[in-house]
């Protein structure tokens, strides 16, 4: 499974997609034109705020989200976003940069939810070519990974200006939080470093706000992100590209099928799953029969992304299915065959226990019942909801 995770764009593809790209680049980097030279629409795809702007569920648990009633605190709400998370399915640009009309298309598309306009380029930073993206903070903060959506530090540092990289990026670019360093883009200037973070699209190594990114010369509204969960990523990507015309370019930041080649474990005992999709299918059939694999792989893959970042969270929750040690106290198992006591990082426990805390609230009953057990599991409207989503892709991806 790794549906959620790594969207694929190779680092610089989203400048280099635009037909513009080259000459775009080339000014930011301090070549001919500068930052005059750049032109765009103004389009700009906004997600809808909460009557008080604020994201219920996003907490101090897990990656970012809120507690629920098994045990899991809630933590204070944020604001400056939206009322659910979105996963970019689909990244596009068009030559010229994304136009208020393709926007208006884009939005007609079935299935489609959510699309946000947004300005990037590759630009240098402290001496190293980042490719950067730029934003409003309530538009581009529910497109990222819990975690980063619930991060405070790093939204506090994003309103001030800061730029946002990951802990990759911030490494080999000698990047301190807190530090200024020295940027060639249309204009040649300094940021300061912020808190790194994780961000939505592998590859595109920092954020930073709209207001900030245009005082540097970004490119305006270069590509457009579109959210369609329920539908198939290839049918989408078709329709994205009639709905932009030939002249765009169309990037699936998801895979077409289901990956079943992600470990549990380098060496799994003799007998148990040895791949993540059959720990949960094996998980459900033996832990909480009646309930669909797929539900507990789309919990696996928001919490942690199958296991690949286990926490400690800011709140303390730990391991695959991200409990809190509270909560593991009263589900934590053994599971198959393990013996001693029951380990909250080791995924052949915890995903069972997630399982058999689902199936006490009644998720094997499906229907209310379903949703019900997955709200206890993650006290958010937006959690129940992408969870279903994804276990539907899941679900559709495997037969």
């Amino acid at each position: 499974m790794n549906r959620r995770a790594r969207p694929a764009i190779v680092g610089g593809g989203l400048v280099a997609a635009c037909a513009v790209a080259a000459a775009t680049v080339g000014a930011l980097t301090g070549g001919p034109g500068g930052a005059a030279a750049l032109s765009a629409s103004t389009g700009l795809a906004h997600a809808t705020p909460s009557a008080n702007g604020s994201l219920p569920g996003v907490s101090e648990h897990g990656a970012g989200r809120a507690g629920a009633s098994s045990g899991k605190s809630a933590g204070p709400s944020l604001t400056g976003a939206t009322t659910r998370l979105i996963v970019p399915d689909v990244i596009a640009s068009v030559p010229g940069g994304v136009s208020q009309a393709d926007l208006a298309r884009l939005r007609r598309l079935s299935g489609v939810r959510v699309v946000l306009a947004i300005d990037g380029a590759r630009i240098t930073v402290n001496g190293a070519p980042l490719t950067v993206l730029a934003a409003p903070e309530a538009a581009l903060r529910p497109w990222t990974p819990p975690a980063t959506a619930g991060d405070a530090a790093v939204w506090s540092g994003f309103a001030a200006g800061d730029l946002i990289t990951t802990t990759t990026v911030a490494r080999s670019a000698g990047l301190v939080t807190g530090s200024e360093y020295p940027v060639a883009a249309g204009v040649r200037t300094t940021l300061t470093a912020g808190a790194p973070a994780l961000l939505p699209i592998a590859g595109v190594d920092a954020i930073i706000d709209q207001a900030r990114g245009r005082t540097l010369g970004l490119v305006r509204d270069i590509a457009v992100l579109v959210n369609a969960p329920a539908t198939d990523p290839v049918t989408l990507t078709a329709r994205v590209k009639a709905a932009l015309g030939a002249s765009s370019t169309v990037i699936r930041l998801v895979p077409a099928e289901v990956s079943t080649s992600l470990p549990v474990d380098a060496t799994p005992p003799t007998g148990r799953p040895t791949s993540y999709q059959q720990l949960f299918q094996e998980s459900a059939a033996r832990y909480c029969p009646g309930l669909s694999w797929t539900v507990l792989a789309a919990i696996g893959q928001i919490e942690s992304a199958d296991g690949t970042n286990v926490g400690p969270s800011t709140a303390g929750a730990l391991g695959p299915m991200q409990f809190l040690p509270s909560t593991w106290r009263i589900w934590g198992t053994d599971g198959f065959g393990d013996t001693g006591a029951p380990n909250i990082m080791n995924p052949f426990d915890a995903v069972p226990s997630a399982a058999r805390m689902l199936c006490a609230d009644g998720a094997a009953d499906g229907g209310q019942q379903l949703r019900n057990a997955i709200f206890d599991y993650n006290h958010a409207t937006w959690y129940v909801d992408e969870v279903l989503t994804l276990a539907a892709e899941y679900a559709r991806e495997s037969t």
